[in-house]
């Protein structure tokens, strides 16, 4: 008796593909960071805070440092460059400048060598923050007005550093970089609010557009 042996036919199942949610903005996380960060320096640098002078740098690791670099990582899931760059970037600052306070700035010689450091280093961040400044024109008032504060804190910071004036105009950049702040938390609060109501709360205003080619 002969066996004869079928070719099974698997049986076909349909699977409903859905598009994957997306995630939440973490840009108000990322701003919220960056605020209270740069309040604490720059409140330290204006001369209005009495203690140790140094409240500033635990949280220049923990919550400047690491809390906005995970911002920006979620920027990139989010698909959002300027968002990730930015965030990225000055999470990267913030422990970067807490490490040299650590690391580096104990190991100098004068107060010189730290001032000439520091001016090095925002000068080169100061740069970063140009051609950011520009591009954050198409992405809200709120958002330029972040740069354009944080802007001039940080030629200021230059000047503080490497003048002769540095004392006064590093109090000056301190005021200045309060502003800063207050302005990333609003434009924080305001990314919150918006975001939780669906709709403009707060004030961010409307970005510039890029010109649209015709289409051929």
């Amino acid at each position: 008796m002969a066996t004869s042996f079928g070719t099974a036919q698997p049986a076909v199942q349909q699977v409903e593909v859905t598009a994957a949610p997306g995630i939440a903005d973490p840009a108000p996380l990322g701003l919220a960071a960056f605020a209270l960060t740069t309040f604490l320096l720059s409140a330290a640098n204006a001369k209005w805070i009495r203690g140790t002078g140094d409240e500033w740098l635990g949280y220049a690791f923990a919550y400047g440092g690491l809390v906005q670099l995970l911002a920006g990582m979620w920027e990139f899931r989010n698909r959002n460059v300027f968002g990730a760059t930015a965030f990225g970037t000055y999470g990267g600052f913030w422990i970067g400048l807490g490490l040299y306070a650590e690391l580096v700035a104990p190991h100098a010689k004068t107060a010189f060598q730290i001032a000439n450091d520091e001016g090095w280093i925002i000068l080169a961040f100061l740069i970063f923050n140009t051609y950011m400044l520009l591009w954050s024109l198409f992405v809200s008032w709120a958002v330029c007005g972040v740069f354009l504060t944080l802007e001039v804190t940080e030629i200021l910071l230059v000047i503080g550093n490497w003048s002769h004036t540095g004392a006064s105009t590093l109090k000056i950049a301190g005021i200045l970089g309060v502003i800063t702040a207050a302005v990333a938390w609003y434009t924080s609060a305001a990314g919150v609010i918006n975001g939780m109501a669906g709709r403009h709360v707060l004030f961010v205003g409307k970005p510039l557009t890029f010109a649209q080619r015709p289409v051929s």
